[in-house]
């Protein structure tokens, strides 16, 4: 009888080490919270209803990531403790995203990490993470202002704070705005806003802009164009551009999706329906007068980050490719969830595995 227990043992230990060698890999994502970033919180959420929760991890970092970078830590370690995650999403790429990867490498070098929407040194992450998808800021560096000047800009505003200014891409690209300004004969003015991570947190930032952009037309005048840094400051400048008749080019992260919808008070059901939500803000633009003076890109950026990121780490976790960076496959897979993309990297020597995109604009209204 003792014998037979123990022949039993062993069969139901390998039953259970069988199951789990042949359990479905999982991916995990990582994004910020619906007040941060919607955006990318829906996007992850949707890739759990695509793949199923059974293979999709879905975790947020924290809004004020700044100052609780070991929770953004803690987040990724925790999703790379079970055996059957194969690869990582992460978007946005907060301060804390390089020493999470780097920790995980320590214990498992097989995961593939892709980061879009860099928040740390270009060349520090190119050499931590696999991929990198990133919007191509030196450019827009100069196509905001030219598209402000086409919709008849006369002054240009630009929203940050110090932490955002230490970032090299998005300090580049107000340099390289101010320059552009000077050029083309706009008037650039820098106003420091409250980081959202600060003691005032999201609503503090949020205020300060629903107080200020009506002050900044009424003292230079509705051929204004506003631009912000953060995401959370997108809806109540537009709410007050509209209010202001004023001018807004595009996001910081451009998307039909980003801020737009909320601020003009559409209701939209299905965020993956970009011709429905480019009809519907066009329509709404016009009922509020304000036909060629609100744009933005015709594509979701952060959205497509994730969409492509989740397609390409789902792909590596089958087993379909092995070479985690796999260039021609990730611009593909970007290429397909976007739509028509310029694709370019950060640095074609030092970090072809960092990918920034520039997107196809629209102006509302524009005749």
């Amino acid at each position: 009888m003792r014998r037979f227990s123990g022949v039993f043992c062993a069969v139901a230990l390998l039953l259970v080490l069988g199951s789990a060698a042949f359990a479905a890999p999982k991916i995990g994502i990582m994004t910020g919270t619906v007040s941060q970033g919607e955006e990318e919180y829906r996007a992850g959420e949707e890739l759990v209803a695509k793949f199923g929760k059974d293979r999709v991890i879905h975790v947020t970092y924290p809004d004020k990531f700044m100052d609780e970078q070991e929770t953004t830590i803690s987040q990724v370690m925790s999703m790379a403790s079970d055996p059957d995650v194969k690869a990582i999403v992460i978007c946005q790429g907060v301060p804390g995203t390089a020493a999470a990867i780097k920790k995980v490498r320590e214990v498992r070098d097989d995961i593939l990490f892709i980061v879009g929407t860099v928040h740390e040194e270009p060349f520090m992450m190119a050499k931590t993470s696999d991929i990198l998808f990133e919007i191509d800021q030196p450019s827009r560096g100069t196509s905001i202002i030219e598209k402000a000047k086409e919709m008849g800009a006369k002054t240009f505003i630009h929203y940050s704070f110090p932490r955002h200014m230490s970032y090299p891409l998005l300090a580049k690209r107000r340099e390289i705005m101010e320059e552009t300004c000077k050029k083309i004969g706009l008037e650039f003015v820098f106003v420091n806003a409250p980081d959202p991570t600060g003691e005032g947190g999201v609503a503090g930032a949020q205020q300060f802009i629903l107080e200020d952009a009506p002050r900044q037309i009424s003292k230079y005048g509705p051929d204004t164009a506003f631009f912000s840094t953060n995401c959370s400051m997108q809806e109540p400048l537009i709410k007050s551009v509209v209010k202001g008749k004023a001018i807004y080019p595009e996001q910081c992260c451009p998307s039909p999706f980003h801020a737009l919808p909320n601020a003009l008070g559409l209701k939209v059901e299905n965020k993956g329906d970009v011709p429905y939500i480019l009809k519907a803000i066009e329509t709404k633009v016009a009922e509020l007068g304000m036909n060629g003076r609100i744009a933005t890109w015709t594509a979701p950026v952060t959205m497509n980050f994730i969409r492509a990121g989740g397609e390409y780490a789902m792909d590596y976790a089958d087993g379909k490719f092995t070479n985690k960076q796999d260039i021609a496959r990730a611009k593909a897979a970007l290429e397909k969830v976007a739509g028509k993309v310029r694709i370019r990297p950060y640095d074609e020597q030092k970090a072809p595995n960092f990918l920034m995109v520039v997107g196809e604009s629209i102006i509302f209204g524009k005749k």
